[in-house]
């Protein structure tokens, strides 16, 4: 017997994100025939500050309200536009609704409902249809096969766009690679934090944090951060490289001059005195240098998002011992992660689900990843709320790894405690650091 889970009604607030700004909450409510009770799912969407040129768009309203970043129009959207193209559908459908909305929208990028619009209702979707079925979101979506526990690649200290400091690079993140389980893992990441805090109070160096939770104080270079984070790591009683693993989000295109063609480094300029600027050669051998230094996994957005020749070069000379990620390089895009492996430029993808507007865009992405060899990464933005959603969609898809912030900050930490209440229903079945137990 199939079951036929009629969407009965489509609601949206606007609401704010974790850094005061409005952001889109959506609600879907279905009625399921076998008990003739209705059940709601509410998916709130998050927002990015450093944002790819090729990302979905983002619709906002341009009013004086909430200097011009209000999302009124998007919420009328949702309510009249989308609400009419969905209401009587099966939610079980995840597919065809999502297609729908796509067909609806009619742009490449989403610009005209806006990608902020489409993916809180095809989340919430799943979440009805999750409820409904009496299922965690992360077995709805994927099945009995879905047991891998992420490791996590907590940023615990924020540079770039995120912060307010001198550190040009915007996130340097550590990876509990040795930890026996999930909870053990997050366990040493938090000791570590808040180690790092100690550390930082006895240097006489700001405790601030930035947009994600990580601690934001001046430094002069990536080395510096990185010599730091080693002797916070070996004062929490851990040692670099075996227990713990480093993870950069440089961030390139940030830091890329198109008229110029380099890449400059505002911070390093001002505590330094004088311009700092690299081109890419220069930057790949500075994350050569780095990882012969420092036990670095994995590097994320290391050059700008066009420099296919220089992210070829990249992969080329570090791709065989380090992860190399694309973010702003992919978008969370099936079409721009075609043209990378076929370039065979990187080796991993960064998936934020807000940077393509439905779920199963981005599942799509982590299966074409999959498929070709190169690893999947689960990400929140900058810009978070309280919705877990992305804890399951990293169990459910099997990722082995989530970017999700410090431990700091209730946003972030939502997402942590969920993969915790994953893994303990999971229980003997649950699986964790599969991916790196041989590195």
């Amino acid at each position: 017997m199939s079951v036929y889970l009629e969407i009965t009604g489509v609601h949206a607030r606007e609401i704010l994100d974790s850094r005061g700004n409005p952001t889109l909450e959506a609600c879907v409510t279905v009625k399921n025939p076998l008990d003739f009770r209705c059940y709601t799912g509410r998916a709130a969407v998050p927002s990015g500050a450093s944002t790819g040129q090729f990302e979905a768009v983002e619709l906002r309203d341009g009013e004086t309200r909430y200097f011009g970043l209000g999302v009124r129009h998007a919420v009328k959207n949702v309510e009249e536009k989308i609400a009419s193209a969905v209401l009587g559908k099966n939610a079980l459908e995840q597919v065809l609704l999502d297609r729908t909305l796509l067909e609806l929208d009619g742009t490449e990028n989403k610009g005209n409902l806006g990608a902020n619009a489409t993916l809180s209702v095809s989340l919430a979707c799943a979440k009805a249809a999750a409820a409904a079925l009496s299922l965690p979101l992360y077995r709805y979506l994927g099945g009995v096969g879905a047991k891998l526990l992420p490791v996590p690649m907590m940023n615990i200290l924020n540079g770039g766009r995120h912060a307010a400091n001198t550190v040009d690079f915007q996130e340097f993140m550590i990876m509990p690679v040795q930890a026996e389980n999930f909870a053990d893992g997050l366990r040493i990441c938090a000791e570590i934090y808040h180690q790092l805090k100690k550390l930082l109070e006895e240097k006489g160096l700001s405790t601030g944090v930035g947009d994600e939770g990580g601690f934001a104080p001046d430094l002069a270079d990536a080395q510096s951060v990185l010599e730091l984070l080693a002797e916070a790591v070996k004062a929490a009683g851990y040692t670099p490289g075996q227990d713990i693993k480093f993870a950069l989000d440089v961030a390139g295109s940030e830091l890329y001059n198109e008229k110029t063609g380099m890449y400059h480094f505002p911070g390093e300029s001002r505590l330094k005195g004088v311009d700092v600027v690299r081109d890419t050669d220069e930057m790949i051998a500075c994350y050569e240098r780095l990882t012969e230094e420092f036990p670095l996994l994995s590097i994320e957005d290391g050059l700008a998002e066009e420099d296919w020749d220089g992210w070829r070069k990249l992969t080329q000379r570090l791709g065989d011992s380090v992860q190399l990620v694309g973010d702003d390089l992919f978008v969370t895009n099936t079409k721009r992660l075609d043209a990378g492996i076929k370039l065979e430029t990187a080796n991993a993808i960064l998936v934020k689900v807000n940077q393509i507007g439905t779920l199963t865009e981005a599942f799509e992405a982590v299966e074409m990843a999959h498929k070709n060899g190169y690893k999947a990464i689960i990400s929140h933005r900058s810009g978070e709320t309280e919705d877990t959603t992305i804890a399951d969609l990293a169990v459910a898809w099997n990722t082995g790894q989530i970017k999700t912030g410090a431990p700091c900050r209730s946003d972030r930490v939502a997402k942590y405690n969920r993969l915790l209440q994953i893994e303990e229903e999971l229980g003997t079945a649950a699986q964790y650091m599969e991916p790196f137990r041989k590195i």
